[in-house]
């Protein structure tokens, strides 16, 4: 009967259930290998956010490089001007 059981026990240790379970225990929910993820609903809202972020960002760095160019055409022009 201890022989049996004992059998049974290194039978069950090295099946694929026992691999999977251990899988499990070590790594946690962790999708196997080459399978696809569940899409993430909040990732499309997050990736909309990021591009509007980054357009208004690509504005402002437009706003500052004219800014720049007014200030610097402004500074030549008073350099030009004749001192009294």
């Amino acid at each position: 009967m201890a022989l049996a059981a004992g059998g049974t026990t290194i039978f069950l240790a090295f099946s694929p259930i026992a691999r999977a379970i251990g899988n499990r225990i070590m790594h946690g929910k962790i999708p196997p290998p080459g399978a696809t993820p569940l899409p993430d609903p909040r990732l499309d809202d997050l990736l909309d956010e990021n591009a509007m972020l980054r357009r208004q960002l690509d504005e402002v760095q437009e706003r500052v490089t004219f800014a720049e160019r007014m200030l610097a055409q402004q500074q030549g022009a008073r350099s030009a001007l004749p001192r009294s």
